[in-house]
């Protein structure tokens, strides 16, 4: 995209003095050059500042009424977008024939829009739509649908309970419970420009370290545990230790988020975990 700096008409005589007749700056003024806006002077963006144009995260800000906010990476400055008003306004909308227009006539639907990143405004063409429409894709849109979930670790159940002591080589169950923020399904969607994404997070395993050097990997959510299965293993998802011992077991799910929009499809995925401290001992044997 052609990005230019701009000056507004009240800085253009200001301008004319600073440019001799053969189009040469002097020598104590920026060394830019003269573009061909008609009767706007426009100057390449040539003295070390950045251009104004950013990449889909930079932009993706929504644009209401005259003007739009996008938020940018820790790296890039934050853009602010204003549209220009009416081509009658000459303070603000430059001539047809300058090359701000990139080419295109204001009947397709498209404008002209103030972009300020940082400490550097240019003025840049945008189609139908403003800056969203073609700023933000699909895939950006996805992370925004990501970012109103809440997704945590496993709500974890476990034998035997925090606080209680199990015994060594009985079964350990180990579950989580099945909610939305827990396990999934998890649904939200986000849009801007027209285009609408909708995702869809589930947890597509859940690896168990339980503290002994071992690691259970489970692609359920689990079997809670119940008195009337005594001894009898978990079906799905379980352990035994070995030694008597305390024990820190973590729980860590992977989620697995699908999205579609825009005409576009992908999938994201995201880590959460938990954990809790169990206690293990020896049976004790009453003479």
């Amino acid at each position: 995209m052609l990005s230019r700096r701009w000056l507004t008409s009240a800085s253009v005589a200001a301008a004319l003095a600073a440019v001799s007749l053969s189009g040469h700056a002097h020598a104590d003024e920026p060394d830019v050059g003269v573009g061909t806006c008609g009767m706007w002077i426009c100057t390449e963006a040539g003295t070390g500042g950045s251009s104004g144009s950013t990449d889909s995260g930079s932009q993706a800000g929504g644009a209401e009424g005259g003007g739009a906010e996008g938020g940018g990476s820790d790296d890039k400055p934050k853009c602010t977008y204003k549209k220009a008003n009416g081509y009658e306004d000459v303070e603000s909308q430059p001539v047809l024939d300058s090359d701000f227009w990139e080419g295109h006539d204001p009947s397709d639907g498209g404008a002209l829009w103030y972009v300020t990143c940082g400490e550097t405004t240019t003025l840049q063409y945008f189609g139908p739509g403003g800056p969203d429409a073609e700023a933000v894709s699909p895939a950006v849109l996805a992370q925004r649908a990501l970012a109103k979930m809440l997704l945590r670790g496993p709500e974890i159940g476990i034998t035997p309970k925090p606080g209680g002591t199990g015994v060594v080589g009985m079964p350990v169950y180990l579950w989580t419970e099945t909610g939305a923020e827990t396990y999934g399904p998890n649904t939200a969607t986000a849009s801007a420009g027209g285009v609408t994404v909708t995702a869809t997070a589930k947890v597509s395993r859940i690896v168990w370290s339980m503290g002994d050097g071992k690691k259970v990997v489970c692609t359920t959510a689990g079997t809670p545990y119940n008195a009337k299965f005594g001894a009898e293993p978990s079906p799905d998802c379980g352990h035994r230790y070995t030694k008597a011992s305390r024990y820190h077991v973590t729980a860590t799910s992977t989620w697995v988020i699908d999205w579609t929009g825009g005409g576009q499809s992908g999938q994201l995925t995201e880590a959460r975990d938990s954990a809790v401290d169990i206690a293990v001992g020896e049976v004790q044997v009453v003479n």
